[in-house]
């Protein structure tokens, strides 16, 4: 078992800088072409892929390949691209919306509260005249008896 050791990580190692250099683009590969970093690959067993690892491989190459650009924004339209979000004391929008009054929402709350003076009214009437225990309905069954 001990035997095999070396030569499985000789062919792992000869796989590897194999692949490692076919998806390599052409113009980012260092000191040699491509052909010939194929070609001391397969031919050096053991230096040649290492040679590959130390001088051949583009620099910064472990970033993944794709087969276009990732950005935050790729696959949308530009008018359906996410938003950054900004937060309200950065929005001028919401800044410059903060002193102006709102004349709907204003007649609302005016209308709410004169239904709440109302109300208090009515219950203080109501209640100034009666015990407060009538003004509010029972709901238990009436006991009224018809003999």
């Amino acid at each position: 078992m001990l035997r095999a050791f070396p030569f499985v990580i000789e062919f792992a190692l000869l796989v590897y800088a194999l692949i490692d250099c076919i998806q390599s683009e052409e113009g980012r590969i260092r000191n040699l072409p491509k052909i010939g970093w194929i070609l001391l690959i397969l031919i050096v067993p053991v230096v040649g892929p290492v040679a590959w690892l130390v001088a051949g491989r583009p620099a910064g190459s472990s970033r993944p390949r794709l087969a276009w650009p990732s950005t935050q924004t790729a696959g949308f339209p530009k008018h359906e691209r996410p938003r950054r979000q900004v937060a309200p004391d950065d929005d001028p929008a919401f800044l410059s919306a903060l002193g102006q009054r709102d004349p709907e929402h204003e007649e609302l709350l005016r209308k709410w509260e004169a239904q709440l003076r109302e109300r208090e009214q009515r219950l203080s009437d109501g209640a100034a005249g009666s015990d407060p225990s009538e003004t509010t309905p029972s709901t238990s069954p009436s006991t009224d008896d018809d003999d």
